[in-house]
């Protein structure tokens, strides 16, 4: 797979064309200019950037009040504060009082690894899918992350997009098409599928590659929209494919792999099913390379997972 940039980069080059076309675009950010790959938008467009210092709840209020009054707000904090410490405001100040706020939590998951278990987000999921009134997206690559930032910039409702901060591998061929609410087929396999979402969809799309060695052809899916879940493309993976794995940068509580099980169980889809995340435990440190291995998330590791399932 190519490498391309990091997501945050280019979710900040994106977000730099759209305020220069559009002076209704604010970015309001909690001491989150460097790591959210801000400063040179701060520098080009200073009048569009509102710095809170270290203070989650005061951005998501401040980003409320801005887009109350018209204004395209893009709430940009490292996913592990955002979520947790300004819940109540994301709640609310944005879902429940309908305010178009784009949340962008930066640094998600395991991004930053050996800082431990304080800086990990790994509820984000959970929490905002259990909030009525926001889409919460997950890219995979540099691709669905510019599409993604330009959806959230024409949505009329509150948006969350969770974005790592490693260089991505491109999985998609540019021009592919990309919709919020539609799952993106990056590979397909009739075997198995691969549910994946944000950094673990390259994971998912070695595993496939090293199994077609074996001769077991593996359908990938890049479930970027957690919410609203395509059932659709889960459902037709049940039919079509012999089992499923879901994989996360999350705890296997409240998530994709959940809401994914949720969707099998509802429509009465008897298939080997397994969830690829984060254990209920006091995690590790180490790099997000690290972290991943030690917890099967790796090619290898979701390799053994199809060949037990496969095996039933």
């Amino acid at each position: 797979m190519e490498m391309g940039q990091t997501n945050l980069d280019v979710f900040a080059q994106t977000l730099l064309e759209l305020a220069q076309q559009d002076r209704d675009v604010l970015a309001v950010t909690s001491d989150s200019r460097g790591s959210g790959r801000l400063t040179g938008y701060a520098q080009a467009l200073p009048a569009q950037i509102i710095e809170t210092g270290i203070a989650e709840q005061n951005v998501i209020g401040i980003a409320a009040g801005l887009a109350s009054a018209g204004k395209k707000v893009f709430a940009v904090s490292p996913a592990c504060f955002i979520t947790a410490r300004a819940l109540e405001q994301i709640k609310n100040d944005v879902a429940y009082s309908d305010h178009p706020v784009k949340i962008v939590g930066i640094s998600a998951g395991v991004s930053y690894g050996a800082l431990g278990a304080t800086h990990h987000s790994l509820h984000d999921y959970a929490v905002l899918r259990a909030i009525h009134n926001i889409t919460v997206v997950a890219p995979a690559d540099n691709l669905e992350t510019r599409e993604a930032i330009r959806a959230a910039y024409a949505a009329p409702h509150p948006v969350y997009i969770r974005l790592g901060k490693a260089a991505m591998p491109h999985v998609h061929p540019q021009g592919d098409p990309f919709t919020l609410g539609v799952a993106s087929t990056v590979r397909q396999g009739h075997d198995l599928t691969f549910v994946a979402c944000g950094e673990t969809v390259p994971v998912a799309l070695a595993a496939a590659q090293g199994l077609a060695a074996e001769g077991i052809e593996s359908r990938v899916l890049s479930m970027h929209t957690l919410k609203p879940l395509d059932e659709a493309a889960v459902l037709a993976a049940a039919r079509e494919t012999r089992a499923i794995i879901t994989v996360e940068e999350h705890s296997a509580y409240g998530g994709l792999g959940e809401a994914c099980a949720a969707v099998l169980l509802r429509h009465g889809a008897a298939i080997p099913f397994e969830i690829a995340a984060f254990p209920d435990e006091h995690m590790v440190n180490g790099s997000q390379k690290q972290i991943f291995e030690h917890y099967g998330i790796s090619a290898v590791g979701l390799a053994a997972i199809a060949h037990r399932l496969l095996a039933r």
